[in-house]
């Protein structure tokens, strides 16, 4: 089955007209995206967009032998006319299904909010899901009878739509997945495929033509991750995303609570409530017995909490106790760390902050964690197949 993508974008295009902003004044030339619309086979075409037929010529194809058209969402603003030639468009109920005289079947899958996904299926048995922009599918099985061969999804606007079909194992280890409807909220250039990669996904120019069934090496999604950066750069925020997909996460908090501090109860609340649902938090610094277990992915936020807890435990701020056997015992539960880490078999982000750059503290005991949480952050980093920093939101990978 051949697929070939005349648009990549949101309804809207991008960039958007008359926006000023910077993801649209980037998004010239082959950067530029068309509303998403997909025909397969030159049989069947999947939305139908305004310039549908010019960018099937510029991309080798027409429109000529299409045999149906079907709409995977409401289209707003003016109809688009239908070109000379083509089959009046129209949705499918949910979960009937079509047999094109192509031999095509195609399946109307229910979503969770407006709008229709289609499973098509080529007369070779090559099997392509297509997602409406917002839209993650309802009412799954308990386990697919087959992963697909290509997913074709709003990955940035619902990644959650990903996680869902992994969960069912709808999306296995070989499952090309490709991000469109992208708009103006998704970064632009080698930031989106840096993002998307870590999904396990990627993005295509307009006109781009794949091979649904065909071996595509899948992104190579690191197994260990660590995020640094300075106070509210968005480390946390990246670190979230790296795991947006996945079906199912445990959540480490370091920190704990702090009864009767209403500051941090409130951060804590502002991580918690972006989480997904379907993560499980674990508040504790034994972070050695969850790297030797095996389980889902862990987001261990934060290193440098996990440290403060350690360094109390040996009463590290007192020179006394730590000339006397503090720092040894540090070093100790540090190297358990970090063999932990080179050991484990699960997928890892962890994050921690860089303290090192600012002002040198006035104490010693400020000076003391300074310098533990560098080696520590270098130790960790060692360890890991990617290592990024993060500043003012953007990303810098240092590693992988």
């Amino acid at each position: 089955m051949e697929l070939t993508l005349l648009g990549t974008g949101a309804p809207d295009g991008l960039p958007r007209p008359d926006c000023p902003c910077a993801a649209c004044a980037t998004a010239r030339g082959a950067r530029s995206r068309a509303a998403t619309a997909l025909l397969i086979d030159d049989a069947l075409l999947l939305d139908l967009t305004p310039g549908a037929v010019f960018a099937a010529a510029r991309a080798g194809h027409s429109l000529t032998g299409v045999r149906q058209v079907l709409l995977t969402h409401p289209h707003d603003g003016p109809a688009v006319e239908l070109p000379a030639g083509l089959p009046p468009a129209g949705r499918v109920p949910d979960g009937r299904e079509l047999t094109l005289i192509s031999g095509h079947r195609v399946r109307a899958v229910p979503m969770d909010a407006p709008g229709t996904g289609y499973e098509v299926t080529a007369p070779e048995g090559a099997r392509l899901l297509y997602l409406p922009p917002g839209g993650a599918p309802s009412g799954l099985a308990d386990r697919a009878a087959q992963p697909y061969d290509m997913v074709v999804a709003d990955v940035v606007g619902r990644p959650d739509a990903v996680a869902r079909l992994r969960a069912v194992e709808a999306i296995g280890p070989a499952t090309e997945v490709v991000a469109v409807h992208l708009d103006h909220d998704a970064p632009p250039g080698a930031e989106l495929d840096r993002r998307l990669a870590a999904s396990g996904a990627r993005a295509v120019p307009d006109g781009t033509t794949l091979a649904v069934g065909e071996y595509h090496a899948v992104p190579e999604v690191p197994r260990r991750t660590l995020v640094t950066g300075g106070a509210r750069s968005g480390k946390s925020v990246e670190a979230e995303r790296r795991l947006e997909t996945y079906p199912e996460v445990v959540y480490v908090a370091t920190g704990g609570g702090r009864e009767g501090d209403a500051e941090w109860a409130a951060r804590i609340g502002l991580h918690r409530d972006r989480r997904p649902a379907a993560w499980r938090t674990e508040e504790t610094c034994e972070l050695v017995e969850l790297l030797e277990s095996d389980g889902p992915p862990l987001l261990i936020d934060c290193l440098s909490l996990w440290l403060t807890d350690a360094m109390d435990r040996v009463n590290a701020w007192d020179d006394a106790a730590w000339a006397g056997g503090g720092e040894g015992t540090l070093q100790k539960r540090t190297a358990e760390l970090v063999a932990a880490v080179r050991g484990t078999r699960r997928t890892v982000v962890a994050v921690t902050n860089e303290t090192g750059s600012g002002v040198v503290p006035a104490s010693a005991a400020g000076r003391r964690f300074r310098d533990e949480l560098g080696r520590l952050n270098a130790a960790f980093a060692d360890e890991c197949e990617q290592v990024l920093l993060v500043v003012a939101g953007q990303v810098l990978t240092l590693r992988g």
